[in-house]
C-alpha cells in the first residue's frame, strides 16, 4: 500500500494578508515627517520582509536546497550593504557643497 506523500503548501491568502499588512505599515511609516534616515531604515526593513515572503512562498524558495538559498541571499545582502553604506551620502545636507552652479544664460537674440 503506497502512502501519499503530500507536501504541506503554504496558505497563500495568509501570506497575502501579511503582505497587505506590511504594505499598510509602509504607508503609515512614509506619511509623517521625521528623520529621513529613520524613515529609510524602516522602509528598507519592511521591503526586505516583503521580499522574503514573496521569495520564500510564492517563488517556493523555502522548499529549495541550501545552495539555491545561498545563491539568492548573497546578492540580496550585498544590495542591503551598499544601501546602508550610501545612506550618509544620500541623506547629507551638504552633498552639493563645492559644486559650482551653472552660469546664467543670457538671451541675446531679442535685439
Amino acid at each position: 500500500m503506497a502512502q501519499d506523500e503530500h507536501k504541506d503548501h503554504p496558505k497563500y491568502m495568509y501570506i497575502f494578508l501579511w503582505l497587505f499588512i506590511l504594505t499598510v505599515i509602509e504607508i503609515v511609516v512614509a506619511i509623517p515627517e521625521y528623520s529621513i534616515v529613520l524613515k529609510a531604515i524602516l522602509l528598507i526593513g519592511l521591503a526586505c520582509g516583503k521580499a522574503f515572503l514573496v521569495a520564500a512562498y510564492f517563488m517556493h524558495l523555502k522548499l529549495e536546497k541550501r545552495t539555491l538559498a545561498v545563491i539568492v541571499i548573497t546578492p540580496f545582502l550585498i544590495c542591503v550593504f551598499l544601501v546602508i553604506m550610501l545612506m550618509p551620502d544620500l541623506t547629507s545636507d551638504n552633498r552639493h557643497e563645492g559644486i559650482e552652479k551653472p552660469a546664467e544664460v543670457v538671451d541675446t537674440t531679442a535685439h
